[in-house]
């Protein structure tokens, strides 16, 4: 049916008046009925703004994976000679970073608890509660506008289908005026609603493919937010045993 339909399409062109098959998306579109423009114009509009989700979180995700690559050697060296204060001072200076993000959070409780007079061991699971609130916070600004590309996705065939349908009815309609079902009485209607339905994939196509790159790339995330979150609460648990000891 829809090799049938592409056929028509093409029959259609001929019949214009062109002599070899061609493709002009402005004509057709300006042959359209208004309800068929509203049509692409919404499906544009909802190429424009999963475009813009696209380069912001490539850009979002692209500095988060490179500013933590720098980071996590810097960070360790610091914890290594036991300077907290030092590698506060590091992950300040990458605040692009997922990991940085999420360190400096259990640093600075854990921090804060030391020079109190509270409880001893307290300050771990503080640091630890801080840790988890800031991984939530963290993966909250990953994923900021992901869902959107989403409902593109899944929403725009449906609109290029709801086109398909407009096209379909104007081309019955053309039967009724004409009083033939020749091609010059259908063509404009099938057009519209071949268009309407390329138009639909192609929104939507690229909205998928990028939703399921961008929701991989934050589950890696995630896990080395995880990670690096349990390895400075061992960090802690040793420190604060050395610190008892004395």
């Amino acid at each position: 049916m829809l090799l049938q339909m592409h056929l028509w399409a093409f029959m259609f062109l001929q019949e214009a008046g062109s002599p070899a098959i061609s493709f002009d998306l402005v004509k057709m579109v300006g042959q359209m009925t208004i309800m068929g423009k509203a049509v692409v114009l919404t499906l544009f509009i909802m190429s424009a703004w999963s475009i813009g989700v696209m380069i912001d979180r490539a850009i979002a995700f692209s500095a988060a994976r490179k500013q933590s690559r720098a980071f996590a050697p810097a960070v360790a060296g610091a914890l290594r000679e036991n300077k907290l204060d030092e590698a506060i001072k590091i992950a300040d200076r990458f605040r692009k970073s997922h990991l940085a993000k999420v360190v400096v959070a259990g640093l600075q409780e854990f921090r804060a608890h030391q020079d109190s007079s509270e409880i001893p061991g307290e300050e771990i699971e503080a640091s630890k509660r801080a840790l988890e609130r800031s991984e939530a916070i963290v993966h909250a600004e990953l994923k900021r506008g992901i869902s959107t590309l989403a409902t593109i996705g899944s929403t725009a065939p449906f609109v290029g289908l709801f086109g398909t349908v407009i096209g379909i009815i104007n081309a019955f309609r053309g039967i009724a005026t004409e009083k033939s079902a020749g091609l010059g009485a259908v063509s404009a209607g099938i057009s519209e609603a071949l268009v309407t339905t390329a138009v639909g994939l192609f929104v939507a196509i690229p909205a998928v493919w990028m939703f399921n790159y961008f929701t991989g790339q934050l589950e890696s995330f995630d896990v080395e937010m995880g990670n690096s979150s349990s390895e400075l609460i061992d960090y802690f648990l040793k420190r604060s045993q050395r610190t008892a000891k004395k």
